[in-house]
């Protein structure tokens, strides 16, 4: 047996032993979470864009059994100004709060913040500011939705029943 295949081996010997399972593995939480989550209804287009690809990653709530409530908080900040003080690059900061409850009984199954940040550029003309400034908080609003999935799969699988 070459070193290499001992080695992995061993590697699953030892996460088997620390307690791991697989997210997507039998009783994992990805099987338990998979069309399982509906989000909290969107408001706004960083909403829609939030919700859209956590149901990307999570697949339809065809038949949910959680509540997936968020809040988005996204900042605009000047990122470079010219000596003549015009703005040229701005940064998207943002954050979401999100808890995770079952449907029925509203317990909580877990709850927790993430951040990100994005930036876009103003040297272009107008139409070509405005379209890089939707496609930031789109791209922003998705990392964030990818943070919080991230998050809700690391999740102890015994706490979601």
């Amino acid at each position: 047996m070459s070193w290499s295949r001992r080695s992995v081996i061993l590697a699953a010997l030892a996460l088997a032993a620390c307690g791991f399972s697989p997210v997507y593995g039998p009783d994992g939480v990805g099987g338990k979470l998979f069309g399982q989550v509906r989000t909290a209804d969107p408001k706004t287009p960083d909403d829609f864009s939030f919700a859209g690809r956590i149901a990307e990653r999570l697949g339809p709530d065809s038949n949910p059994r959680f509540e997936l409530g968020y809040r988005l908080r996204i900042a605009v900040v000047p990122q470079a100004i010219t000596p003549d003080e015009i703005t040229t690059r701005y940064a998207l900061n943002g954050s979401a709060d999100f808890v995770l409850t079952e449907s029925g009984s509203g317990k909580v199954v877990t709850r927790g913040q993430v951040s990100s940040f994005t930036s876009y550029s103003t040297t272009g003309t107008t139409i070509a500011t405005m379209a890089a400034e939707q496609d930031a908080h789109e791209r922003l609003a998705r990392m964030l939705a990818d943070q919080v999935v991230t998050r809700l799969m690391a999740v102890d699988p015994a706490t979601v029943p």
